[in-house]
């Protein structure tokens, strides 16, 4: 049973690959709606989740629509042009993106803080271009400005 679960996800994931690369996927409604149009009923929990694992960006287009893309190692940026800026105050840091990449940024803190690689951090909200990452601690935001920073190739 675990094998054809694991080789369902692995379709879906396919499919959801296809789907991207024909810029069909605007969001993540977008995703749900079109795997259940191929007959596949899923959450957007599972659309986000296979979106991550897939690595696609959500990125604008030359006409300035937003759309999902997947990553390629040509196209992704290092994690030094990721963050534009990086400031701290009491508990909180500040990050600026390049447009769009927020998102993307906010996901790999998240992920980070998941596998208490970054302790100094509780979680993080993202717009469009800007991160906010709020420290465990009430005066951390300092210490944890330095964590982001090195994470990121800003540091020394």
């Amino acid at each position: 049973m675990v094998k054809s679960l694991s080789n369902s996800t692995e379709k879906r994931k396919q499919l959801v690959a296809t789907l991207i690369k024909a810029g069909m996927i605007h969001s993540q409604a977008d995703l749900v709606r079109e795997l259940k149009a191929k007959g596949l009923d899923v959450t957007q929990a599972t659309a986000s989740r296979d979106l991550q694992e897939l690595g696609a960006m959500r990125t604008k287009t030359a006409n300035g629509e937003m759309r999902y893309v997947l990553d390629s190692g040509a196209q992704r940026p290092s994690g030094a042009t990721l963050i534009l800026s990086i400031a701290s105050s009491a508990n909180t840091v500040v990050l600026r993106t390049p447009p769009a990449a927020a998102q993307f940024v906010a996901s790999t803190l998240d992920a980070a803080i998941i596998a208490d690689e970054l302790p100094h951090a509780i979680g993080t909200i993202a717009g469009d271009d800007t991160v906010l990452v709020i420290a465990a601690t009430a005066t951390g935001g300092a210490q944890l400005a330095k964590s982001i920073g090195l994470m990121f190739g800003k540091g020394n």
